[in-house]
């Protein structure tokens, strides 16, 4: 059954995190990817991208993307046939995670933006891709391309993120949780906890993978979204 498919990306990830699932489930869905740019708060990123979607999709987000992901579940959850979440959280910031966030905004408007950094690679991917010169690219060129107002926009969105667990309960459609066994940024524990607090939600863990895994594992993550999308009920 081809149904609509709205994929939201990650803090500084453009639509090319997703290339992948664009290409690969092209037969299955008709895709297309939840604009994060242009908002500093949640709830208006998520109604953004409702007034862009159609009246009823199904619906993934990693990391940032899976904030938002909860956040239009909240707003207009009659219209999610199905919910996957990606390397992600339902947890706020903890105060750490928001200073830090806050010292990089700083930085960002004293003109010292370096959004993601060699140096950085490897909290978002298994230790093995590394040295992926093409994974490595696509990760640089996407924040690159991403800049500096965005990234500002959306730090401070996540920031200001609310806790999501005490809503998890009442998610109702069928709802995948993926996490890459050794996402540093988001861990698993943190995936285990949404699946057991969602009614129903079944969680896929990808072997040898880190925060991204539509980039580092697309064949696999591909597999998994085509039985969410075809079979869960």
């Amino acid at each position: 059954m081809h149904q609509n498919l709205v994929l939201v990306p990650g803090l500084l990830c453009t639509e090319a995190l997703w290339a992948a699932q664009v290409a690969g489930l092209a037969d299955v869905a008709d895709i297309t990817v939840g604009d994060h740019t242009r908002h500093d708060s949640i709830g208006e990123i998520a109604r953004a991208i409702l007034a862009e979607s159609p009246a009823q999709f199904a619906l993934a987000g990693l990391s940032m993307g899976g904030y938002v992901a909860l956040e239009i579940m909240r707003q207009a959850p009659e219209r999610v046939t199905r919910l996957a979440l990606l390397d992600t959280s339902a947890r706020p910031d903890s105060p750490q995670q928001s200073k830090s966030r806050r010292d990089f905004i700083a930085l960002a408007r004293r003109g010292k933006f370096r959004g993601v950094t060699p140096q950085l690679i490897p909290n978002l991917v298994h230790a093995d891709r590394v040295g992926d010169p093409v994974l490595t690219a696509t990760i640089l060129d996407m924040a690159r391309q991403s800049g500096v107002e965005t990234f500002i926009r959306q730090e401070t969105a996540i920031i200001d993120r609310i806790d999501s667990r005490p809503f998890l309960g009442a998610i109702a459609c069928p709802t995948l949780i993926l996490c890459g066994r050794e996402d540093k940024a988001t861990p698993l524990e943190l995936s285990e906890e949404m699946a057991a607090l969602i009614p129903g939600a079944r969680l896929e863990v990808i072997e040898r993978c880190g925060h991204l895994a539509p980039l580092e594992q697309p064949d696999v993550t591909n597999d998994i979204l085509r039985r969410w999308l075809i079979s869960y009920v």
